[in-house]
């Protein structure tokens, strides 16, 4: 099997595994009972904490436990705008957002919220000039991703967050998914930022929000004790562990592993770039870990499959999105149809070898020849 979906989803880190485990085994207790097993497991919940939030530069108190991703999304959006509608109603994002941002600011748009979306460049990324002047005295939140998760456009955060201090009554939140364990990230200047373990080798189900401690938001769930006010229910003493064993894990070697996947990258960028059909979406600066393509004429689905009888493994736009037939993310930055309904993505990891990019070249030299001759 030859897995280039890392992007979707990772493959969970034995040691991961085991700190699953032994967690569930031996700290087994609520963390919110008052008994000495209770007391244990939640002194290991504040211990995972404190080492998550030293890698991310963070305080303890900072960090909400969620189910991932998507949730911290809509907990940061919908929560800061909940709270804070008495100073305005405007929201500003792009085009490259996951669904989970999209949904959300659609949601509120039906309930009173105006949201603008911030022009880019023929990059992708974002137009700080663009972002200044749709800034308005009824902003209160911009919401931009770190990496957008099906082309690789890296966004200018740290200069977002340098113009946006200027605004103190406009909040931040970074969706850091894609970014997390492959780049380092300043959080200096972001209010608002999420992400999921299962995409840097953890366990589906959990995921963090990091809300810096000056700003409250409403939750979406209430009721019942946990590890902070925002985010109600009995928090998973082995699934929080397991997050933060995994953050330590990816972040060991992380220019190294960044370095190798920059390499293999190029290997692909060049092998493919001599077919006729094919058209490299991601751009040259993209996030190395994605490599967004289109073969023209060939319906996305159709070369999934067609690798798939060869057992390698891709994906078709994102594996959040709705299954429409074209990419938004890829027609907002060609401004082209046939990219767009053509597009596929191939997302690598530090695990990735070598030998397997060599085959996975082989078969789709394969894959090409038989479906663009059947055209």
């Amino acid at each position: 099997m030859i897995y280039l979906d890392y992007s979707a989803t990772t493959p969970v880190d034995k040691e991961v595994i085991r700190t699953f485990s032994k967690t569930c085994e031996e700290y087994f207790a609520n963390p919110n009972s008052l008994h000495k097993e209770g007391v244990k497991a939640n002194a290991l919940i504040n211990a995972a904490t404190v080492q998550i939030a030293d890698i991310l530069g963070v305080k303890p108190s900072e960090i909400i436990y969620t189910s991932g991703a998507s949730e911290s999304n809509n907990l940061a959006i919908k929560g800061i705008c909940d709270r804070y509608q008495n100073r305005g109603k405007h929201i500003i994002t792009t085009d490259f957002e996951h669904s989970s941002v999209f949904a959300p600011c659609g949601y509120l748009q039906k309930h009173g919220f105006d949201v603008d979306f911030v022009k880019t460049k023929d990059d992708g990324k974002v137009d700080l000039d663009d972002l200044k002047r749709l800034i308005r005295d009824d902003t209160i939140l911009v919401s931009i991703t770190a990496v957008n998760s099906e082309i690789g456009i890296i966004e200018p955060i740290e200069e977002i967050g340098e113009i946006l201090k200027e605004y103190p009554k406009v909040f931040y939140h970074v969706d850091l998914t894609q970014s997390i364990g492959k780049q380092k990230i300043d959080m200096t200047n972001i209010d608002l930022a999420s992400f999921s373990a299962h995409k840097f080798f953890g366990i589906k189900g959990i995921g963090v929000l990091v809300k810096k401690e000056n700003i409250s938001i409403e939750p979406l769930i209430h009721g019942g004790k946990s590890t902070t006010i925002y985010r109600s229910g009995t928090p998973s003493t082995p699934l929080i562990a397991s997050i933060s064993k995994a953050l330590r894990l990816v972040n060991i070697d992380m220019d190294k592993h960044y370095e190798y996947v920059t390499k293999i990258n190029e290997k692909l960028r060049d092998e493919l770039s001599k077919y006729d059909k094919v058209r490299i979406n991601s751009p040259e600066d993209a996030l190395p870990y994605i490599l967004n393509i289109s073969v023209l004429g060939v319906k996305p689905e159709v070369l999934l499959h067609a690798l798939e009888e060869d057992e390698v493994y891709i994906s078709t736009q994102t594996a959040c999105s709705s299954k429409n037939d074209e990419s938004k993310a890829v027609y907002a930055l060609t401004k082209d149809k046939d990219r767009s309904r053509s597009s596929v993505r191939i997302s690598l990891s530090y695990k990735t070898t070598e030998e397997e990019i060599e085959e996975f070249l082989k078969i789709f030299d394969k894959c090409y020849n038989r479906l663009t001759t059947l055209r």
